[in-house]
């Protein structure tokens, strides 16, 4: 009689084994295969792989720019130091060659390569130094020049300047007396060039 009510329980529910064993199915489903989870790992290494190689590169390339951007830097104030040493130079010569017999062109020279506190200070006093030169008949020549830039940057700059001279006047009774001119100057670029803002000197100064 019991076989014949298992039976029928059989009959009666004949899914009941299948509806009892569909959750642990669907629990095995659920979880990753050994595969799926090597496979993720494998992606989360990449991307990990991935980014850090993208944050070494930007570190390089951003060392790469700073060390380019320095290097230039300093290229520009080599640069900027021997252009002002050339103009420093240069202007030694402007200011010991003269002569009485010409000194317009004098004043020119000296005014064209001046600017600030130094072109109106020379310019102010022109006609006084016209009037000595012309008075004492005095000629100058310069020989050798030695220059050297004590400190600069980018736009500005500080020379020493000497100069061997040649000097010809009344006062020498027309012999000329060699010696020596020790100038300091100031200099500022102004746009490509580098002009004297400041000039000292014994022989130069006026009271």
């Amino acid at each position: 009689m019991n076989d014949t009510h298992d039976v029928i329980d059989e009959v009666a529910d004949p899914a009941a084994d299948e509806i009892d064993a569909a959750p642990r199915s669907a629990a095995v489903a659920d979880e990753p295969s050994a595969e799926a989870r090597g496979t993720r790992r494998s992606t989360r290494r990449t991307v990990l792989f991935a980014a850090a190689a993208v944050a070494i590169t930007g570190a390089a390339i951003a060392h790469d720019v700073y060390t380019s951007v320095r290097s230039r830097h300093a290229e520009d104030l080599v640069e900027a130091r021997e252009a002002a040493r050339k103009t420093a130079c240069g202007y030694g010569p402007v200011l010991a060659n003269y002569d009485v017999e010409h000194l317009d062109s004098y004043f020119a020279a000296v005014l064209d390569h001046a600017t600030g506190d130094w072109k109106r200070e020379f310019d102010s006093t022109s006609k006084d130094l016209r009037d000595v030169l012309v008075q004492g008949q005095v000629k100058s020549k310069s020989g050798t020049v030695d220059c050297a830039i004590s400190a600069s940057d980018a736009s500005t700059a500080a020379a020493v300047v000497v100069i061997d001279q040649s000097v010809t006047s009344v006062g020498t009774q027309g012999q000329p007396r060699r010696g020596q001119l020790a100038i300091t100057l100031s200099l500022v670029k102004s746009g490509d060039r580098w002009l004297v803002d400041k000039v000292s000197s014994p022989l130069l100064r006026t009271q």
